[in-house]
């Protein structure tokens, strides 16, 4: 069973199984190994904005960065499977407060926005990205479909 840690430093209060829960239906859904780990960190503003400064040289905070461990050592499927080691997919950094605020402009929950934003986090530790226009469409149709798949699994 993928292994998920989960740490809320963000000082506002999160349903973190359901944050969980929909990292572990992404990861199943795309067929990640699993004895993959995966690391969420719910973070403040003040230290998301650090981050953003320091490792992708952006102003002020953004709601969600992603943390490969190893481009190489992602387990793409059975084939590559090298020993019992579990695969450390990486780290995935969200900022409740920006999300809050981003789901005020997209009129939903700021729960659906911290939802969304974990999905896209699993996606770029997986490689996929949305600097061009192809990959941009590619990416966030994969991401609306695993999260209807998992709203829907939810509701069931």
């Amino acid at each position: 069973m993928l292994s998920i840690e989960i740490a809320n430093e963000s000082g506002v209060a999160v349903d973190t199984d359901e944050v969980l829960a929909v990292a572990r239906h992404a990861l199943d859904e795309m067929g990640v190994n699993p004895l993959a780990e995966l690391s969420v960190l719910l973070v403040d503003v003040d230290y998301m904005t650090e981050l953003n400064h320091r490792w992708m040289g952006g102003d002020g905070p953004t709601d969600v960065l992603a943390f490969p461990m190893d481009e190489g050592s992602v387990d793409h499927g059975p084939g590559e499977i090298t020993g019992s080691e579990p695969a450390l997919l990486g780290d995935i950094v969200l900022c409740p407060e920006v999300a809050a605020k981003q789901a005020v402009t997209a009129g939903h929950t700021a729960a659906d926005e911290l939802h969304l934003l974990t999905v896209h986090g699993v996606l770029h530790l997986l490689g996929y990205d949305h600097a061009e226009p192809d990959e941009e469409r590619e990416m966030f149709e994969l991401q609306s479909r695993l999260l209807t798949g998992w709203r829907a699994a939810r509701t069931r």
